[in-house]
């Protein structure tokens, strides 16, 4: 399986660690189409029933997520895997647990046609867009109008501004001050005890699968990146999700399990690093954690 990581569990490493690089200052976007896709993530005309919208699940001040263990679609239904965050997906390589999707784009698509969450078809989406003041905006912007790749291209061009620079970043660029002792505690144990070896890039994760219990893979239910590839290998690996804005999105892990960050750590600990911490360690990472909290733009909030 590409990018699985292997048993790496006494792993010598730098505490400054190179593996964690801060936010990139800017990121090239059209202005014109991101609002446009702003537009469409808030609208519940997408949504076959009309009564959801991409925000629904991804509330952009709040995380980025909807913090329930399950989201809820049309009609009250349920999805059966907790809803990641859209803020920095941009920096993902791959986008949902399973990396079912290469990019933003592709990513958008999923809700949309999902029985679950939108239930649309967008044969019937596009019709719908192009009797209202979209037909104007898209043909602006846009020399075809409405299709479906063009929905797909403004929602993604959108949330290429959903970028949250934090204290962490601060820090990274040389600002000492931009973490307190005990953040930069947690960040050094976060790097020593090996939680660096998945969670390292400029997400801080989301450049990886890792199966969910290295040391003990008897913790998840649900099979993962199998369910695309097929592969028995790929059994109970899931893509390995940002830790930026982590403190704003409870409950954790692909079946939200646990609601307490503090839990959250200690179970990767065990089953992930094969190793116990203390309480007194447990809370300096998670006070660390808790410095990748930043600020979505005024422009891109709703």
């Amino acid at each position: 399986m590409k990018k699985l990581l292997p048993l790496l569990l006494c792993v010598p490493l730098l505490w400054a660690s190179p593996m964690l690089r801060p936010l990139p200052k800017r990121v090239p976007v059209d202005p014109e189409k991101a609002a446009l896709g702003k537009k469409l993530f808030f609208d519940t005309r997408l949504s076959r029933d009309n009564t959801v919208s991409c925000a629904t699940c991804h509330n952009i001040e709040d995380g980025g997520d909807d913090n329930l263990p399950v989201s809820f679609g049309i009609e009250g239904k349920t999805g059966t895997l907790n809803s990641p965050t859209v803020l920095n997906a941009l920096f993902n390589f791959r986008q949902f647990w399973d990396g079912r999707a290469k990019d933003l784009k592709e990513q958008a698509a999923g809700p949309i046609l999902n029985p679950v969450e939108m239930g649309n078809t967008f044969e019937n989406l596009v019709a719908t867009l192009k009797k209202s003041e979209y037909a104007a905006l898209f043909g602006r912007l846009y020399p075809d109008g409405i299709t479906k790749e063009n929905i797909l291209d403004a929602i993604a061009e959108y949330e290429k501004t959903l970028i949250t620079p934090s204290p962490f970043d601060r820090f990274l660029r040389g600002d000492e001050k931009a973490l307190t002792p005990r953040q930069k505690e947690g960040y050094r144990l976060f790097v020593e005890k090996g939680c660096v070896v998945c969670h390292h890039g400029v997400n801080l994760g989301g450049t990886m699968y890792s199966r969910f219990g290295i040391v003990d893979t008897t913790h998840s239910k649900e099979l993962g990146r199998y369910n695309v590839t097929h592969d028995p290998e790929d059994k109970y690996a899931f893509k390995v999700p940002t830790l930026r804005n982590v403190a704003l999105t409870p409950p954790y892990f692909h079946d939200g399990r646990t609601q307490s960050l503090h839990d959250a750590v200690a179970l990767m600990a065990s089953v992930q690093l094969g190793r116990a911490m203390s309480a007194d360690e447990i809370e300096a990472i998670v006070a660390f954690l808790k410095s990748l909290t930043g600020e979505v733009s005024e422009s891109a909030k709703p």
